[in-house]
C-alpha cells in the first residue's frame, strides 16, 4: 500500500503527468467541482466542500485517482458539454471505435455529500474500458480501509469520509489500496458508474436512471434562454459556469482550484476556492443584466448577510459557509508545473474599498428587478455608511496588493453610491449623493494626470486597466474626456493583439510578468460599448472570447504568445463579465450587425 504523500517524489508516484489548463473540464454542482482530464482522470475533487481537502489530487502531483479510459491507448479525446449545463460528454476514437463518457455531479446537491454519475458508451464498435478508483482523503492522506463488496457495492472509508461504488462489481483491490477493474461492452451497450462520498453512512439505493433525470431537470430549470444576447451558447456555457461555483446559500468561489500559476515560478499561485465579495458581486450584476433569476438573489444574500455580520469590517473573502479564510500553508506535493502548493489565503485580512462600492452597485441592481428585501436594505445601508467613514482610508485594492489612495477603490463607491441612491428613496439618499460628489473631486483632484486621464493612484501615474470598468458604469459622465483619455491610454499601454494586461510591471514588455487578463478585455468591451462605439466594443468582446480553451472554460490570465490559459481554473469572474459584455450587447444578429460582419 503507498503511504500518504510526504515528498516529491511520493506524491508524484500514482500521479499523471498534467495537462495544459485550456484541456480541463469542470464539472459541479455548487458545493463542490471536479476538473477532468483528456484521459478521462478526474484530476481534482474536494469533499465535502470547497475548501475540504481534496480527495483527487492528481492536479498537483498528489494520490488519489478516479480514471476511465480506453485499454487501447492509442486514442484521440475530444468531448462537449450539453447545452446550459455542466453535463460533460468525454469522448475517444480509437483505431476500432468510439467510446464516450457521460459526467456530472448529481443535483439537487447536499452539502456533505458528493454523488459523481459517469455513463460509459460504446458508440461505435465494442468498447473495452479500464476503469481505476483510488480515493484519498484529505489531501491524500488516508487511503481507503474497511472496504468491502456487499451485494455489488463497494463501500469503504477514507479519512471522516464514507465511499460508496457501484457498477464494478467485478473489480477486484490492487496493492497499493485502489480498485481496478476492466469493462467490456457491445456496440451500443451503455454501464454506469456511480460514486458516493459522504460525511454520513447512507443508505439510499444509488439509481443512475433516477440521478441523471433529477440532474438534467435541474439544469434545465436553473439556466435560462440567452437567445437574446450577443453570443447565446457560451451565454448559457457562463450561467452554468456560475451556478456551478455557487453553494446552496449563496456563495460563490472564485475557482475551483488551489497553486495553479499565474506565470512560471513566480510565487503568485494562489488559493480561489472561497468567495470573494468582489466576484460574487460582478456575478450578480451580470445576471441582473439579464433578467431577475436566481443567481442574483443568492449573490443578494451572500452579500447581506457578510455585511450584517462584519460591518465596516467587511472581509474581502469568504468560505462559501462564510466562514473567515484558513492561514495559508503548504501541501505536500510537488504542484502543477511551474506552480506552489497551497492552501488558504491571506487576501482575507486584507481591507478593500472597492468591496463596498460593488455591494452598492449589486443592491442597485437587485432593486432595479424589485429583487431587495429589508434586510438588504439595511445591509446596503451599513455599507454606505461604511464607505462615508472609511473611503479616505488607503487600501489594498482590486489587485490585492500593498496599501494606497487606489483610484479605481474611489471610483467603484462613487459607482455605487449614485447607483443606490437613485434605487433607494430613503433619507439617506441625498446625503449618499453628495458623498458621491465630494469623493468624485477628491478623487479627481488627486488621481487625474495631468494630461487628462486617470491614473493608478494618487501616486502612480501608470495605466490601470480595472479603471474601465467604474468608469463604465457611470462614474463619470460618459462624454467626460477623462473617460476617453484612459480608454484610449488602455489601449495604447497594456493592450497587445487585442487582449488586455492589468497594469505595467516596471519596464518589462506586456507578456513577460503575467498574461493578459481576460477580465480586463471584458470591461475594454463594456466601456468602449458604453460610449456607443459599438463596432470596437464586438471585436474586443470576441478578442477576449476566444481566449478559452476547447472546454470552454476561462482562467484568469491568458498568455498571448503560447496561446495559453494561466491561474486558477475556471475563474467565475471572467465568466460573469462575458454574460454582462453578451447581454449588454443583444442578439447575436444584432451585435454582428453594428460590428459591420
Amino acid at each position: 500500500m503507498t503511504r500518504p504523500a510526504t515528498t516529491d517524489d511520493a506524491s508524484t508516484a500514482s500521479a499523471d503527468s498534467p495537462w495544459t489548463l485550456r484541456d480541463y473540464a469542470l464539472i459541479a454542482d455548487g458545493e463542490r467541482g471536479a476538473l477532468i482530464d483528456p484521459r478521462g482522470g478526474i484530476a481534482w475533487l474536494c469533499a465535502p466542500a470547497w475548501h475540504d481537502g481534496a480527495v483527487f489530487n492528481g492536479l498537483l502531483g498528489g494520490p488519489g485517482r478516479y480514471r476511465i479510459r480506453p485499454a487501447d491507448r492509442w486514442n484521440v479525446w475530444g468531448g462537449y458539454y450539453e447545452d446550459g449545463t455542466l453535463i460533460r460528454v468525454s469522448r475517444w476514437v480509437t483505431a476500432d471505435g468510439i467510446i464516450s463518457c457521460r459526467e456530472a455531479l448529481a443535483l439537487p446537491a447536499e452539502a456533505g455529500r458528493v454523488v459523481l454519475l459517469r455513463q460509459i458508451r460504446a458508440v461505435r464498435g465494442p468498447a473495452l474500458v479500464d476503469i481505476d478508483l483510488d480515493v484519498r482523503a484529505d489531501y491524500g492522506r488516508h487511503p481507503m480501509t474497511q472496504m468491502l463488496r456487499e451485494s455489488g457495492t463497494w463501500q469503504a472509508r477514507t479519512g471522516s469520509l464514507h465511499v460508496r461504488f457501484t457498477g464494478a462489481a467485478g473489480a477486484r483491490p490492487d496493492p497499493d489500496g485502489g480498485l481496478r477493474t476492466r469493462l467490456r461492452l457491445p456496440e451500443g451497450g451503455a454501464h454506469d458508474l456511480v460514486l458516493d462520498l459522504a460525511t454520513q453512512p447512507q443508505s439510499d439505493s444509488l439509481d443512475p436512471p433516477a440521478l441523471w433525470d433529477a440532474t438534467e431537470r435541474w439544469w434545465n430549470a436553473t439556466v435560462p434562454d440567452c437567445t437574446d444576447t450577443a453570443a447565446p451558447r457560451d451565454t448559457r456555457m457562463a450561467y452554468a459556469v456560475l451556478n456551478g461555483l455557487t453553494s446552496a446559500n449563496g456563495g460563490m468561489v472564485a475557482a475551483a482550484t488551489t497553486s495553479l500559476p499565474e506565470r512560471a515560478d513566480t510565487g503568485r499561485d494562489y488559493d480561489y476556492r472561497y468567495a470573494w465579495v468582489r466576484d460574487q458581486c460582478y456575478a450578480g450584476i451580470a445576471v441582473a443584466a439579464h433578467g431577475p433569476h436566481a443567481l442574483l438573489d443568492r449573490a443578494t444574500a451572500f452579500v447581506t448577510d457578510r455585511i450584517l455580520e462584519d460591518g465596516t469590517g467587511l472581509r474581502p473573502a469568504y468560505t462559501v459557509d462564510g466562514k473567515p479564510l484558513p492561514p495559508e500553508r503548504r501541501l505536500p506535493f510537488v504542484g502543477y508545473p511551474g506552480g506552489g502548493d497551497r492552501t488558504g489565503n491571506r487576501a482575507g485580512r486584507q481591507f478593500q474599498l472597492d468591496v463596498f462600492g460593488e455591494a452598492l452597485q449589486l443592491f442597485a441592481a437587485a432593486a432595479r428587478h424589485d429583487a431587495l428585501d429589508t434586510r438588504a436594505v439595511e445591509a446596503a445601508t451599513m455599507a454606505a455608511d461604511a464607505i462615508a467613514e472609511r473611503w479616505t482610508e488607503p487600501d489594498a485594492g482590486l489587485w490585492e496588493l500593498e496599501n494606497r489612495w487606489w483610484t479605481h477603490s474611489r471610483l467603484c463607491c462613487v459607482v455605487g453610491l449614485r447607483d443606490l441612491s437613485r434605487r433607494l428613496r430613503t433619507p439617506a439618499s441625498a446625503e449618499w449623493s453628495r458623498l458621491a460628489d465630494r469623493i468624485l473631486d477628491a478623487t479627481r483632484s488627486r488621481c487625474v494626470h495631468p494630461d487628462g486621464h486617470w491614473q493608478r493612484a494618487d501616486d502612480d501615474a501608470g495605466p490601470e486597466a480595472a479603471l474601465l470598468l467604474p468608469l463604465a458604469r457611470g462614474a463619470v459622465p460618459r462624454t467626460d474626456p477623462s473617460f476617453s483619455l484612459t480608454r484610449s491610454q488602455v489601449a495604447r499601454l497594456l493592450a497587445d493583439d487585442g487582449y488586455v494586461y492589468r497594469f505595467r510591471h516596471g519596464d518589462e514588455p506586456l507578456g513577460d510578468a503575467e498574461g493578459a487578463f481576460l477580465l480586463c478585455g471584458f470591461t475594454m468591451a463594456l466601456a468602449a460599448h458604453a460610449q456607443g462605439r459599438h463596432t470596437e466594443a464586438a471585436r474586443w468582446f470576441e478578442r477576449t472570447r476566444s481566449a478559452c480553451g476547447p472546454t470552454g472554460l476561462f482562467a484568469e490570465e491568458y498568455d498571448v504568445a503560447q496561446r495559453q490559459l494561466r491561474g486558477n481554473l475556471p475563474q467565475g469572474f471572467v465568466h460573469a463579465l462575458l454574460l454582462e459584455c453578451s447581454a449588454r450587447f443583444g442578439d447575436a444578429t444584432d451585435a454582428m450587425s453594428s460590428a459591420g460582419w
